[in-house]
C-alpha cells in the first residue's frame, strides 16, 4: 500500500494531467474521510464509491466495518484503478466514467445502501453531474444516501438540478483539518406522499 508521500505524489501527477477530473492536488485527509463515512456501517449494505483515487475514503469505509467485497470502486484514471485493484482485490474496481453508471451491473442487482463520492462535481458541466446522479441513484435503494464532499461554500449540486431529479441535500458537517477545508452533504430522494396515504381529517360535515 502506498505511504502518504507516495500517494500525494501520485495524486499531484494525476491532477497535473487532468485537473478537471481530479478534485485537488493532494489526497483527502483523515478528518474528511472520517466525516464522509460517519453514517456508514457494515449494516449499510453494498457501497458504491465514485472517484476513490488513492483509496483514502476506501480505507475509511473498511475501518467502519464495511466488507471489502461489498465495495464497488468507480475510477476513471487508469493508474489509480490499477492501484486500487491491487490494494483492494476483493472489491469490484471498474475503470470507467462515472457518468455511464446507469449502464453497468453492480452487486448482482442488489441495491446499494450508500454512495461515497470524491468526484469534483463543481468543475463538471450540469449535464455530466445529472448523468452521475441519475446513474448513482439507479443503483441505490429507496432510502439510500449519496455523500458528496466539496471545497465550496454550498452544496455542489445546484437546487434546480436537485429539483429536476427529485432529490434533497442536507449539510452533514465540515472540517478545517482538511487541506483545503471541506464540507460534506448527504443527498437523498425526497419523500413523496402517496394519494392512498392521505387521510381526510374528520369534520362536522365529514365524520
Amino acid at each position: 500500500m502506498l505511504n502518504r508521500s507516495s500517494e500525494t505524489l501520485q495524486f499531484f501527477r494525476a491532477w497535473l494531467s487532468d485537473p478537471l477530473r481530479v478534485a485537488a492536488v493532494t489526497p483527502s485527509g483523515r478528518a474528511l474521510a472520517a466525516l464522509i463515512v460517519s453514517e456508514v456501517s457494515a449494516e449499510t449494505g453494498p457501497i458504491l464509491e465514485l472517484g476513490p483515487g488513492t483509496g483514502v475514503f476506501t480505507r475509511a469505509l473498511l475501518a467502519r466495518g464495511v466488507a471489502e467485497e461489498k465495495l464497488a470502486l468507480i475510477e476513471f484514471g487508469s493508474e489509480f484503478a490499477a492501484k486500487l485493484n491491487a490494494d483492494f482485490p476483493r472489491a469490484k474496481t471498474l475503470c470507467m466514467d462515472a457518468a455511464r453508471l446507469r449502464s453497468v451491473e453492480l452487486f448482482d442487482d442488489t441495491p446499494a445502501g450508500a454512495v461515497i463520492s470524491g468526484l469534483p462535481l463543481l468543475s463538471m458541466p450540469p449535464r455530466t453531474v445529472y448523468s452521475i446522479l441519475e446513474g448513482a441513484f439507479a443503483h441505490l435503494r429507496t432510502n439510500g444516501a449519496f455523500y458528496q464532499f466539496t471545497y465550496g461554500p454550498r452544496c455542489p449540486v445546484s437546487r434546480p438540478l436537485l429539483d429536476r431529479l427529485g432529490l434533497k441535500a442536507t449539510y452533514l458537517g465540515g472540517t478545517f483539518a482538511n487541506v483545503p477545508p471541506a464540507a460534506v452533504y448527504r443527498i437523498q430522494r425526497r419523500k413523496i406522499l402517496r394519494i392512498a396515504e392521505i387521510r381526510v381529517r374528520p369534520t362536522a360535515d365529514n365524520p
